[in-house]
């Protein structure tokens, strides 16, 4: 008999390992899982959108993690899973969109005896304003539904990602105007997707936490829209302004990209909540900062975008 203990294998499954945070994720736990004995899966509506070097070294479920069946395949043996509920902009109802999604997975975490979950979330859990902020308020009653399976559950609390600023990436070339609803002079954080992959990796990697909780990822710094414009001009190099527009036409402008009554009035209701301080009701702590600056992200992300 050998006197070489055999090392036992852990399986860590992944959710959107294709968007832009499961992506990254993805690219992390590449690295560092195998050398900790962890094992790899992915649910995948699409696995010809994973590179050929991914499939290789990771085992695929195809389908939606919000289908039973899917759900049920994926996680029979795992010990954590990374869960991110993709939008759904023509879903009838908030809760449909969120926990609807989830209540198929939330069984299956009881049924195969999943350790931990890693969830993608939301800021705002305890402000005056949580209870009417749409989008959050739906992903903070996912999170309860997870937490209340029992499993050992961690909420990513995210602000506005950073990586959100690409959609308006040909007005802010072309025309030189960045846009949103916060007051021009409201400071808020801001978080870069890498940041929020890694530290969902940091969890699923080293499983000593128990119990539900919420890990805040809050980027370096608050920034005002006015200065976020400001780092914008001088990382590009040319002139870029903030305009300030209403909830009325940020609600036409969703509802013109084909989104529903149900999503639009929680994308309105969110950013009046954030308006009103959703996302500043977390201190900035070592634990709660993440590294990237916005000014780094304009750098490495949008101006390489812009010359593209």
């Amino acid at each position: 008999m050998s006197g070489t203990a055999r090392r036992v294998e852990t399986m860590i499954v992944i959710t959107t390992p294709t968007g832009a945070i499961g992506s990254r994720l993805l690219g992390i736990l590449l690295d560092r899982a195998p050398a900790q004995g962890e094992k790899l899966r992915v649910v995948v509506r699409d696995p010809g959108a994973l590179a050929d070097s991914v499939r290789d070294r990771v085992e695929i479920v195809r389908g939606s993690h919000g289908d039973p069946d899917t759900v049920e395949q994926a996680f029979a043996g795992a010990d954590a899973v990374f869960w991110l509920v993709p939008p759904d902009p023509a879903a009838p109802s908030l809760d449909v969109a969120y926990s609807g999604f989830t209540r198929a997975a939330a069984r299956a975490f009881t049924t195969h005896g999943v350790g931990h979950v890693v969830g993608v979330s939301a800021l705002g859990r305890g402000t005056p304003v949580a209870d009417h902020a749409g989008l959050v308020t739906a992903s903070l009653a996912m999170d309860d539904l997870i937490a209340g399976t029992g499993v050992n559950y961690r909420a990513l609390a995210n602000p506005s990602f950073m990586d959100n600023v690409l959609r308006q990436l040909r007005s802010i070339r072309d025309e030189g105007v960045f846009t949103g609803t916060l007051a021009a002079d409201l400071p808020a954080p801001l978080a870069a997707t890498g940041d929020i992959a890694a530290a969902a990796a940091g969890l699923l990697l080293d499983r000593s936490w128990t119990g539900t909780g919420e890990v805040a990822v809050l980027g370096p710094q608050d920034l005002t829209p006015e200065e976020m414009a400001q780092t914008m001009s001088e990382v590009l190099g040319r002139p870029v302004r903030y305009h300030r527009i209403t909830l009325d036409e940020l609600a036409a402008s969703t509802a013109s990209s084909g989104a529903g009554d149900a999503f639009v009035q929680g994308m309105v209701d969110m950013m009046r909540a954030k308006d009103e301080g959703l996302d500043n009701g977390v201190p900035r702590t070592p634990r709660t900062t993440s590294p990237t600056t916005f000014r780094q992200w304009c750098t490495t992300v949008l101006a390489p975008a812009a010359l593209a």
